[in-house]
């Protein structure tokens, strides 16, 4: 079996809702299968986070909702589910951004300005390491994002430790936003 350094799942409770690749949904549902006759709840075509380019260093975090998110100008998000959780080594944090043309292009920022998802988050007891995104469209123009593209950006990173890092203050991660000072 291969080691598992860093990588992206999708969370348990989502996974019956979704195909992950064309062939799987069109040996499901056949390509000549009338509309009428689909069930109602047709699973979608899921996209698993990916780098937009072989030098990339963030992984696109794709509208998976089935529906495009619409947000006007001054306009906050809900939070937004991405359908996904990272696992990763202990001393790596996966880091959240806004997509670069949504900042440049429309003012769009997270709401927490950069997401900052613990390697303790994955399968944490809550919420088993769910990520979540709210946008905040702080321009003058409305954003469309149409169900598939891109919505978001993560990025794996190494972090450090203080050398007097033996008074860290928790113990283990029980929920999701919030959780590690009890608020």
């Amino acid at each position: 079996m291969a080691v598992r350094n860093r990588g992206f799942e999708v969370v348990s409770k989502y996974k019956d809702e979704f195909v992950f690749t064309l062939e799987e949904f069109n040996e499901e549902f056949h390509k000549d299968t009338p509309v009428e006759e689909l069930p109602k709840r047709v699973k979608r075509l899921f996209t698993m986070p990916a780098r937009g380019t072989k030098k990339s260093a963030c992984y696109d975090i794709y509208n998976n909702t089935g529906e495009a998110i619409k947000l006007g100008a001054g306009e906050l998000s809900g939070a937004i589910t991405t359908y996904i959780k990272s696992y990763m080594l202990d001393d790596e944090v996966l880091m959240a951004y806004v997509r670069s043309s949504h900042g440049f292009k429309f003012s769009v920022r997270l709401a927490n300005s950069t997401g900052i998802i613990d390697c303790d988050f994955y399968d944490n007891p809550k919420n088993e390491g769910e990520i979540f995104i709210k946008l905040h469209n702080q321009g003058d123009k409305p954003l469309f994002i149409g169900a598939g593209e891109a919505m978001g950006q993560v990025m794996f990173q190494k972090y450090l430790l203080a050398d007097d890092d033996d008074q860290t203050v928790g113990g283990d991660r029980e929920g999701g936003i919030g959780s590690t000072s009890g608020k």
